[in-house]
């Protein structure tokens, strides 16, 4: 929480009050950084509802490789990241790269340590697991 309040802060102060590194937003017109900004929020959203469906309201008992997570193995952090991203694109705040940046350092280390709770627990089930699926970018289907 921690993370969205300082990023919402220096997002807000710099996006509508300072603007001390929003120059770039004269070069890209708003509709289409909101067009932008919006699909980015969007897919991270959707991510984000997939996962947290699957976790928490069907309540598995064993591990989850299927559905959102048969694409990528932290899809809930990965659709919080791209979030952040969607509302920087919004405005274009370059300070906000300095939270988010922090953000995205904190979700690996919470990835890396969920990711060893999980091989203690699962064993060689969630290495074959990790060895098929991306940690954060999915592959995309080629044939």
């Amino acid at each position: 929480m921690l993370c969205l309040l300082l990023f919402y802060i220096v997002w807000v102060i710099d996006s509508f009050f300072l603007k001390a590194s929003t120059f770039l937003e004269n070069y890209v017109p708003l509709p289409i950084r909101l067009i932008i900004s919006l699909s980015i929020i969007a897919l991270g959203s959707f991510l984000i509802a997939r996962a947290h469906r699957q976790l928490f309201k069907d309540k598995p008992a064993d591990l989850v490789t299927t559905g959102i997570f048969a694409h990528v193995r932290h899809p809930m952090y990965l659709g919080i990241i791209l979030t952040y991203l969607g509302w920087i694109i919004a405005t274009f705040s370059l300070l906000t790269f300095i939270p988010w940046i922090l953000t995205l350092i904190l979700y690996v280390k919470m990835a890396n340590y969920e990711e060893k709770q999980l091989e203690e627990r699962f064993g060689e089930k969630y290495e074959e697991y990790k060895r098929k699926v991306p940690k954060w970018i999915p592959k995309l289907k080629t044939e």
